[in-house]
């Protein structure tokens, strides 16, 4: 994509962004006990503290507390997982019934097996924009064809709009809304007792960060979800990403940086009519603490969130 295709595209992309889910996209498909820094391993369970615990939900993090009262999980992992879910969940040990589930977005991989959980009697808490885009068919460009909207049975069925607490046995449990980091609907949760922050697909230790910017989401967004998170927890937190290694807090810190150099980088070159081909073409990637394995489509989605929220680039932008 050249400079002309970013400037005449980028104002339908402005005028799509915060469209209906019909019209739209979902581009997706570390501390601890022992301080272990690998990743969470197919049909591996992790224990974070004597009461929390990471499980894989097929590729994605899967978080569980335990207690007296039955399990609250972050997150219910890839479709077609859900009967390794239960095990997994079943060998934990103690009351195992699960009774409330947080779903930090709306992407399969996080919510793939709702429908089986709540099947048991969990209620499944969530940001209302993240039962909207699973409660309507939605167009993949990429794919070029329809999402079916998921099954009313794997919807949330309590949401919020800011931010809630709970309890669960001993532990205070804190959620709140993280507003266009990486779709329209994200959400961090904190057990505060046990300092564990879950924060969904707004960290990326492993792979690509992604964007989902027909759904709001952009850089700027995700940069200021990131200086949120970082006033709830401190030194001694750890954050479970959606997907990959739990995080220290100085790692997370760190991710924070570096998508804030990309963020003065793209704007510079956004402002210049730069399109993903001609800030790939001009390196905008280099020379950065990581390496993408496909920069194209990062700076594709990068770029749209960006003119979608072109009025917040500069006073001097069109």
């Amino acid at each position: 994509m050249d400079r002309r295709h970013v400037l005449t595209g980028g104002i339908a992309g402005v005028l799509t962004l915060w469209a209906s889910p019909v019209l739209a996209l979902r581009s997706l498909g570390g501390g601890g006990l022992a301080g272990q820094r690998t990743s969470i391993g197919a049909g591996s369970v992790r224990k974070l503290t004597d009461s929390i615990s990471v499980l894989d939900g097929g590729g994605s993090n899967i978080v569980a507390l335990s207690s007296a009262d039955g399990l609250v999980l972050v997150d219910t992992g890839a479709p077609n997982n859900g009967d390794r879910v239960m095990t997994a969940l079943k060998g934990l040990g103690g009351n195992t019934r699960v009774h409330t589930v947080f779903n930090t977005h709306y992407h399969p991989a996080q919510t793939g097996n709702n429908d089986v959980i709540a099947a048991a009697g969990a209620k499944i808490v969530a940001h209302d924009r993240t039962r909207q885009w699973m409660s309507v068919d939605h167009w993949l460009p990429d794919q070029n064809r329809y999402q079916k909207a998921r099954p009313k049975t794997a919807w949330p069925t309590d949401v919020f709009f800011n931010a809630g607490s709970q309890t669960a046995g001993a532990e205070h449990i804190d959620y709140g809304y993280l507003l266009v980091a990486h779709t329209a609907g994200d959400a961090y949760v904190y057990f505060r007792d046990s300092n564990v922050l879950a924060v969904g697909d707004v960290a990326s230790p492993v792979n690509d960060p992604e964007l989902d910017w027909i759904t709001g989401a952009w850089i700027g967004g995700r940069v200021s979800a990131m200086d949120l998170l970082l006033k709830i927890g401190n030194d001694r937190t750890q954050v479970v990403p959606g997907s990959g290694p739990v995080m220290t807090w100085a790692e997370f810190k760190a991710e924070r940086e570096l998508m804030e150099a990309v963020r003065q980088r793209l704007f510079k070159q956004i402002r210049q009519g730069d399109g993903p081909q001609d800030m790939v073409d001009g390196g905008v990637l280099k020379g950065l603490t990581r390496t993408w394995k496909d920069p194209y489509k990062f700076l594709h989605a990068a770029a749209r969130g960006l003119w979608g929220n072109h009025n917040k680039l500069d006073p001097d932008v069109v």
